[in-house]
């Protein structure tokens, strides 16, 4: 399956039916009073979480959706039929724009939430409705109003604890591969993840978290280069990143040079993701010698100016995995309860969440504004000159491999 985490649909909400002119007309009643009902509400376009959904891809190509249209009033002071609403499900952790204004309508982040996203038309009168001491035989009636319309903007974000960010071939998938069941596809070429995976990684019998692994950064991605750009946005609801770095590169760049990239790029997509939690993990240890190690995690270090945690791993031998998920669970767990305990640590989180959505979201609209005109033929002043590689047309046969649990 395709996978999709962004699409554009137009919804419309049904029309409200007319109201009905009538008048009671029986036998031996030749002129009576007015029996026109009123017409039915239109209906509304709702969104629903779904928590068996993990991509967009029934979007893609079907993009108009319209609520059904309400009745007309009838006769006898009959009441039109209320249009059925139209539910359409979307995976959790979706997102509803309006393509307009670019107001956020709503974040669906839990199975089973519910979001109206346009409202039916409110019904038409029926001449009963107009009916007064003065007025016996009112012949007034109001039709149904329209319902509303939207051009909406879904994005798709993951949901995971951890996120992993790293050059390409850094060792990302090898790791989730290796602490988790999830069987990303993994090669000795650049570029193997083209879409998000997500792993479940089980430290004890009752304690587990999720890790997500994105496709690898570039220098210049900032920019729009490369994939990873498009996907660092699923970074941006996770506790905690994971800056994985080769120790062992085989080209003439070094282990330092490659860190700076992803700090640099992180950076330059959101400052305030770039303030989020992060650890720093040197992977392929064992591909160096051992009395190297040292030499190569201080000269690393030095270069970023690190202060934070600082772990030496090999995720194809499983060396300093173990060690790792459990520091990521204690840690954790040790945020949930600092988040219960101090009402101003979580409302400092809830607004660096929100900056880093903000940041993000203008982040890649710039980088669509900038497709588009390359489209058109026009070169922006912050165009790079590469029509790089178009999300749209990467097609994942497997889709995105979610929720695997290792006992």
């Amino acid at each position: 399956m395709k996978f999709v985490d962004e699409v554009s649909i137009r919804v419309k909400a049904g029309d409200g039916g007319n109201g009905c002119m009538s008048f009671r007309r029986e036998k031996f009643i030749e002129n009576g009073g007015p029996n026109g009902g009123d017409g039915g509400d239109g209906g509304s376009i709702y969104m629903m979480a779904d928590e068996n959904l993990n991509t967009l891809v029934d979007y893609r190509y079907t993009r108009h959706f319209d609520a059904e249209r309400g009745s007309n009033g009838g006769s006898t002071d009959c009441t039109g039929k209320k249009g059925e609403d139209l539910v359409l499900r979307v995976p959790v952790g979706t997102t509803i724009i309006d393509s307009a204004t670019q107001e956020v309508i709503g974040d669906l982040t839990k199975a089973g939430q519910k979001l109206m996203v346009v409202q039916g038309g409110w019904h038409g009168l029926g001449n009963t409705r107009f009916k007064s001491s003065t007025n016996r035989a009112p012949r007034q009636t109001t039709p149904g109003k329209p319902g509303e319309q939207r051009d909406l903007k879904l994005e798709m974000k993951v949901l995971a604890d951890v996120g992993l960010l790293g050059l390409p071939n850094a060792g990302k998938s090898t790791f989730i591969r290796s602490v988790s069941a999830a069987k990303p596809k993994v090669a000795d070429y650049p570029f193997t993840t083209l879409v998000p995976n997500l792993g479940v990684v089980s430290v004890d019998r009752w304690k587990s978290f999720v890790v997500a692994d994105i496709p690898g950064l570039i220098e210049g991605a900032s920019d729009g280069a490369g994939l990873g750009i498009r996907f660092l946005k699923h970074l941006s609801r996770t506790r905690l990143l994971l800056h994985l770095v080769d120790m062992a590169p085989l080209d003439d760049t070094s282990a330092a040079d490659a860190a700076e990239v992803i700090v640099s790029e992180l950076t330059k997509f959101s400052p305030a993701l770039a303030e989020r939690d992060r650890w720093l993990v040197l992977n392929k240890c064992d591909q160096i010698l051992e009395e190297e190690h040292e030499d190569r995690v201080k000269e690393i270090v030095d270069r970023l100016e690190w202060e934070g945690p600082v772990y030496v791993i090999s995720a194809i031998a499983k060396e300093g995995t173990e060690r790792l998920t459990r520091d990521i669970m204690r840690y954790l767990e040790d945020r949930a309860d600092r988040l219960a305990a101090d009402p101003v640590y979580k409302a400092e989180l809830a607004e660096l969440d929100q900056q880093i959505e903000d940041e993000a979201r203008a982040q890649l609209q710039a980088l669509d504004d900038q497709r588009a005109l390359r489209r058109s033929g026009v070169k922006s002043v912050h165009d790079i000159g590469d029509d790089d590689w178009d999300e749209e047309d990467v097609d994942d046969e497997d889709g995105p491999e979610i929720i695997y649990v290792r006992d």
